[in-house]
């Protein structure tokens, strides 16, 4: 009898300790307290990063161009930024998953295939770049830059 007696208050504070868990009183009042952000909150690093590429602060521009995408990963300005800094800064390999991601983000226009073109010439791959380039002048009405490119890599 003592075991039995034993199991039956065993079970009961299970069941008490189960049934103290529910949530059923739970406070669903919605608060008008905080409001919801109503501006871009990557705008300031997009301006940012362009002023630290300006000055050639490309270590600074890739961490406001990066900050800017955590905070907005649909921004294609901030991407291309992000991509061009990690070029300046010799990091190809991360330069390449930003032009990805903005190629996603934006599609493959032309002056961001004119970019992928200027980031080969960078490494030296003079092929891919001059492919890229054509591409890139192919689909543009204002040629300007695409060509100062292209004049670049005819430079020895």
């Amino acid at each position: 009898m003592g075991q039995s007696k034993f199991a039956a208050l065993a079970a009961f504070a299970v069941v008490t300790i189960v049934a103290g868990c529910t949530t059923s009183s739970v406070d669903v009042t919605e608060t008008t307290s905080i409001a919801p952000a109503t501006t871009d909150i990557s705008g300031a690093d997009l301006v940012s990063g362009k002023t630290q590429f300006r000055e050639a602060n490309y270590g600074l521009a890739e961490k406001h161009f990066r900050k800017a995408v955590e905070l907005r990963s649909d921004n294609a300005e901030a991407w291309l930024g992000l991509a061009a800094s990690y070029d300046q800064l010799g990091r190809f390999d991360f330069a390449d998953r930003a032009y990805d991601q903005l190629v996603v983000v934006a599609g493959r226009r032309a002056h961001i295939v004119n970019n992928m073109g200027y980031s080969q010439l960078l490494r030296g791959n003079k092929k891919k770049a001059r492919e890229l380039l054509l591409e890139a002048k192919a689909g543009m009405t204002d040629t300007s830059v695409v060509d100062a490119n292209l004049a670049l890599m005819n430079k020895p």
